[in-house]
């Protein structure tokens, strides 16, 4: 084998040229071989990376590890990366804007990467993208080669490919990008798989390893939703992998329980919190956050919340501009989350929101210091104009823009009517006004309304979230 992925090797070195690198079956691209590389290869996914990037750092492994499986299975498909910091006119052709972006060129067209980051993802959106949306399977023994060389398959058993469910199932095959589906037609094979016609089954390598599809509603958007939630873990613990699909997912209200692993928060609670789980998972997402990680703080941040508070649970809604819930007790018992959960759905749970205590001296300086609960009082104030910055303490571009507030501020101290005040976007929230990107800038007047509105670009996503 090793012999032979030499030769494959050497021969693919060959023919895409001598100035083109390979790392770990990756192809290195440059400005001078792109467009050579790209107009030889059908199917070539390109990672535009920064090698400072944490998030680039946690795909490569898994890159590397999907270049590597394609290689050895003589795919058509490649894999190749371009350092976008040194590469910028690349980057800037492409619209490159955050790290890691990848994008898919068939036959020299690019698309955007929609998939996960893990191996398997990879490999799987690549095929859907190249091939038929459902594996055509004519044998018990080709469905079990075929489940044991991918952690989820969902198999379709048609003996009629044309009819309306059929339909349905091919086009949520052709919809779910990162998982492989497979039809069966052959009714002797559908027998020998242990089914009957017209169901669709999803076969996985984890917790239940066989779910059949028991909606009495069978349309194209119902298989893909159940495809969606069936594929994921009961529980999903988050990190850098399994982040766009926590946040990309049909699945738009999350559980999400605050656990340190090092104090065996995990082995504690999840047991007794997945039968909660399992009863609402086409509802809401439950995703396990191990605390202890130092990638994890800005979670944390984004909740207010301190490590004494762990573990603890919240509701986030992701429609309703990332609103956040929290539970009237500590406890993390299977009563407690269950009664949270079906409060919330009941519509009987107000929204969670943070503030800081407000400082004795929040009034001292020419910035005026704003929190939630004296912001409504200062701002609404019709007999003055008030500008307001929104900042985020982590955000460089607001560290760049307080010598000059403050200048401002100095400006107009002296103005009984102007006031020049600030509030960290982060520990404080408002009911009637949603900060998406720091720093935001907004002047309330004297009939209360924002004339001035400017955001700047530095914006948290929710893979950093």
């Amino acid at each position: 084998m090793r012999v032979l992925l030499f030769i494959t090797l050497a021969l693919l070195g060959s023919a895409l040229g001598d100035d083109v690198a390979i790392e770990e079956n990756v192809l290195v691209l440059t400005k001078s071989n792109f467009e050579g590389v790209i107009s030889s290869n059908d199917y070539i996914l390109v990672e535009f990376y920064a090698p400072w990037c944490g998030h680039c750092k946690s795909l490569a492994p898994e890159y590397a590890k999907a270049a590597t499986k394609l290689n050895e299975e003589e795919s058509p498909i490649k894999l190749a990366k371009v350092d976008a910091t040194e590469e910028q006119s690349l980057a800037e052709n492409y619209g490159v804007r955050g790290y890691p972006t990848l994008k898919f060129f068939r036959k020299g067209n690019p698309i955007e990467y929609t998939g996960g980051r893990q191996a398997d993802d990879i490999i799987a959106w690549l095929k859907k993208k190249i091939g038929p949306p459902a594996v055509e399977v004519t044998s018990a023994e080709q469905a079990k080669k075929l489940t044991s060389a991918n952690p989820v398959v969902v198999f379709g058993f048609f003996t009629d490919k044309e009819n309306e469910k059929a339909k349905a199932f091919l086009g949520a095959a052709n919809a779910v990008d990162d998982q492989v589906f497979a039809i069966v037609s052959d009714a002797k094979v559908i027998k020998e798989l242990e089914a009957e016609d017209e169901d669709v089954v999803l076969f996985k390598n984890f917790e239940e390893p066989r779910v059949k599809y028991d909606a009495e509603i069978f349309n194209e958007d119902q298989v893909k939703t159940w495809v969606l939630v069936q594929s994921m873990p009961t529980i999903v613990e988050f990190s850098h992998e399994t982040a766009s699909k926590i946040f990309g997912g049909q699945i738009k209200y999350h559980l999400l329980l605050f656990l340190s692993k090092k104090n065996g928060d995990f082995e504690k609670y999840l047991d007794e919190l997945k039968p909660v789980c399992k009863n609402y998972r086409d509802r809401i997402m439950c995703v396990a956050i191990d605390t202890d990680e130092d990638d994890h703080q800005r979670i944390l941040e984004f909740f207010g919340m301190k490590k004494d508070e762990v573990p603890s649970a919240r509701i986030i809604a992701l429609e309703q501009d990332m609103a956040k819930y929290k539970p009237t007790s500590n406890e993390l018992d299977a009563k407690t989350m269950e009664a949270f959960v079906q409060t919330f759905f009941e519509g009987n749970l107000k929204q969670h929101l943070l503030s800081e205590e407000l400082p004795a001296d929040w009034a001292d300086k020419p910035v005026k210091v704003l929190v939630a609960t004296n912001f409504d009082e200062v701002v609404f104030d019709t007999n003055k104009k008030v500008l307001v910055e929104f900042y985020a303490p982590w955000c460089g571009h607001c560290k760049q823009l307080a010598p000059i507030y403050d200048q401002l501020a100095e400006h107009f101290e002296k103005d009984d009517d102007v006031v020049i005040a600030k509030i960290d976007a982060t520990v404080n929230e408002l009911e009637h006004t949603k900060i998406t990107s720091f720093p935001t800038l907004k002047l309330y007047t004297k009939d209360n309304q924002s004339e001035f509105d400017e955001e700047e670009e530095e914006t948290p996503t929710r893979d950093e979230l």
